[in-house]
């Protein structure tokens, strides 16, 4: 029975992803900052874990208490909306101290057991964002786009040792906790001229017919982590296929 260990399960894609493979008999090791209980099934496949990408002693703890795994799946991250003209550097840091820095750290600290045991997948969930571009999400944009050349090299640096690293490329979901996960640090980060700028941006995107689902990132994740054939990308959501068969 294979071992998914999954960042970032308390809402959204990562919670869907736990589901999904449990579903599927895997064992699944869903982490968030905060364990909470009720949000997943029962199962004795299943364990909580309390995980910040963030803190290098979180990350110790993580590798200890997990075991060896199959598949690590970094999907943790922070949404960030706004004008780069209003948005302080110790904010952007922040977002790449969790969307860019905490995944590499994660996979950092359990390549070695896959090495070692000449097998794993590393799945790096980031966005559609990377696949054309949008207004309003540079910095955002940025800490995703920085993990796709992340992972594109480190698929060729570990197919040797028989570890595989993936890229899941979500759409536009706007029923996920973007905003919410965003918080406090998009508090002013509209001012004018931007703001009104940024209605049209909005309107635009509640016209738009085809959008991303948790279920639909879930399924890219699953087949990410089943696949065989090389593939490096899996673009997840209508849209985001639509996107990549553009470029």
């Amino acid at each position: 029975m294979k071992t998914i260990l999954i960042t970032g399960c308390s809402s959204g894609y990562g919670l869907e992803t736990a589901r999904l493979f449990l579903e599927r008999g895997w064992q699944v090791i869903a982490t968030m900052r905060t364990p909470r209980e009720g949000l997943l099934p029962a199962s004795d496949r299943l364990r909580l874990m309390a995980l910040d990408v963030t803190d290098p002693r979180s990350i110790s703890a993580a590798v200890r208490n997990s075991g060896p795994i199959d598949v690590l799946v970094n999907n943790a991250g922070i949404g960030l909306l706004g004008a780069f003209e209003a948005t302080p550097m110790a904010t952007t840091r922040e977002v790449f101290e969790t969307n860019t820095f905490g995944a590499m750290a994660m996979t950092q600290a359990f390549l070695p057991g896959m090495r070692l045991r000449g097998t794993g997948t590393i799945v790096n969930v980031t966005s559609s964002a990377t696949l054309a571009p949008f207004p309003l999400v540079a910095v955002y944009t940025a800490s995703k786009t920085a993990m796709e050349g992340f992972t594109a090299s480190l698929a060729f640096e570990l197919q040797s040792f028989g570890v595989k690293a993936k890229l899941v490329e979500p759409g536009y979901g706007p029923g996920t906790r973007f905003a919410d996960n965003g918080g406090e640090r998009m508090k002013g980060l509209l001012p004018e001229p931007y703001g009104s700028y940024a209605q049209g941006v909005f309107a635009s995107l509640g016209q738009q017919a085809q959008v991303t689902r948790p279920i639909d990132v879930a399924q890219g994740v699953w087949q990410a982590a089943n696949d065989e054939t090389g593939q490096l990308r899996f673009p997840a959501g209508p849209d985001a296929v639509a996107l990549a068969a553009a470029r």
